[in-house]
């Protein structure tokens, strides 16, 4: 029985540059764009025509949110770094690194885990004002991202990192588009964390 092999997993396509894996995701993180973009928008839309806007220093936890700014941006280096790791055929320094990337996002999503909850405690929920609503759509949808982008390591990190072994190009490929991807959610925070928290 002959197998058939699939073109442009480790050699980039003629047209574009790229191997399947780098097109593909940037594909998709151009839809994650458009999504974040929209909800951005209808943020902007809805404080413009609102009479009366909240500010969120009145509401949000500034400080923790300046925390997981720097441990978001943290993570991004490390993440970076993993890569580079990977680049120089260093094993051990790229699973170094991811775990450190990983501890960021737990990191991250302990701290939000308190905002959350102190917001509940004190009645602030979704439903008490338009801001809230919006908070929870834009920093919820983030969290998922975050949770997303951890289970991808955490795979990479364990049970994927058995394709250095039998093809490290292709490994190091997947943990390229991964690292792309975190470095989105990493972007998108810096995005929300003035936009929410400091205007």
């Amino acid at each position: 029985m002959s197998t058939i092999e699939i073109p442009y997993v480790s050699k980039p396509r003629p047209d574009t540059g790229l191997v399947n894996a780098k097109l593909g995701i940037w594909l998709f993180l151009a839809s994650e764009v458009m999504l974040f973009g929209g909800l951005f928008s209808a943020y902007v839309l809805l404080r413009i025509g609102a009479e009366i806007w909240p500010e969120g220093v009145s509401i949000l936890n500034v400080p923790l949110a300046t925390l997981n700014t720097v441990v978001l941006i943290s993570s991004s280096i490390t993440m970076v770094m993993a890569w580079a790791s990977l680049v120089r055929r260093d094993i051990n320094k790229y699973r170094f690194y991811n775990y450190i990337t990983i501890a960021c996002g737990l990191i991250f999503l302990v701290v939000k885990y308190f905002e959350y909850s102190a917001k509940l405690h004190h009645g602030l929920f979704p439903s008490e004002s338009t801001f809230l609503a919006i908070y929870f759509t834009l920093t919820g949808l983030h969290v998922l991202h975050v949770i997303g982008g951890m289970l991808v390591l955490a795979y990479l990190q364990f049970i994927g990192s058995k394709m250095w072994n039998t093809d490290p190009a292709r490994f190091t490929g997947r943990v390229e588009c991964a690292g792309l991807f975190w470095h989105l959610v990493d972007l998108v925070w810096i995005f929300l964390f003035p936009t929410l928290y400091l205007m």
